[in-house]
Order: structure tokens, then sequence, then C-alpha cells
């Protein structure tokens, strides 16, 4: 697997808002990627994680918490397939990201809108940091 670094440092002032840098590449990305705040509310979705995930328009889900049920229907790795607990949900690598302040990868299954089937994801996140604090994670998904 190939491991890139990534090392960005800014040419202008930092905008008010630290994300706001992050929303204009991942809307228009052609890799399915995702950016949430340090709140988990989707700040910008590429179309193709969209596609991925078969749900609404980028633009509809700005603003959603990634685990509202309208973006992300998650599920367990058994045959039946049964809605993870909070618990669980909460440790899915974009907002493992945030709260381990560490980048995070792992796999994910979600069942798409119609309920009748599910995908897995693999899912790799990193955290978006702003003047020493976590504001936010950058995560990417392949279907598996």
């Amino acid at each position: 697997m190939t491991h890139i670094e990534l090392s960005l440092s800014p040419l202008e002032p930092i905008a008010a808002d630290p994300l706001a840098t992050w929303s204009a590449p991942v809307a228009s990305a052609e890799e399915s990627c995702l950016v949430i705040n340090a709140d988990g509310l989707i700040v910008a979705a590429s179309a193709p994680w969209t596609r991925l995930v078969v749900a609404a328009r980028p633009s509809e889900l700005t603003g959603l918490h990634v685990l509202d049920p309208s973006v992300l229907c998650l599920i367990d790795f058994t045959a039946a397939g049964k809605e993870l607990g909070e618990a669980e949900r909460e440790q899915i690598p974009p907002l493992l990201a945030l709260t381990s302040k560490r980048p995070a990868r792992g796999l994910m299954r979600v069942r798409t809108e119609d309920g009748a089937a599910s995908r897995t994801l693999d899912a790799v996140a990193t955290p978006l940091w702003q003047g020493g604090a976590v504001v936010g994670s950058l995560s990417f998904f392949a279907a598996v």
C-alpha cells in the first residue's frame, strides 16, 4: 500500500474558519472524500463519496452530523447486518481521528438508502489542526 505524508504551510493568513480552505478542494474532488468539523458536522463532501454511500447531493449534506441516519446507516459485519450501537458508531475513522488526535483507518459497512444492499468501505482519516487543536478531520474512502 502506498504511504503518503502531507505537510501544509499556509501562504496566506489562516482564515477565520480553519476548515474553509478544505471546502472547495474536497467538494470538487474526484476522489471519495469528506471533511467534518470537531463536532462531527459535515463541512464538505465530494460527489464520489455521496455516490459511494448512496447519500444525498453533497450540498444537501453540509451541516449534518456524519452519523445522521440520512447520511450513513452503519451496520455490523454479520449476515443480518444489524445497525451499530452508538458506542461503535463513534469509532468510525472520521470521528476516531478527532478523538484520538491521530490518523485512523478501518472498515465500515453501510446500508444503502433502499435498505436492500450493503457496501463495505475502507476509510482512512487524519485530524486537521489549527493552533495546536484538532478542528476537524479529512477522510478518504474506497469500496472494498
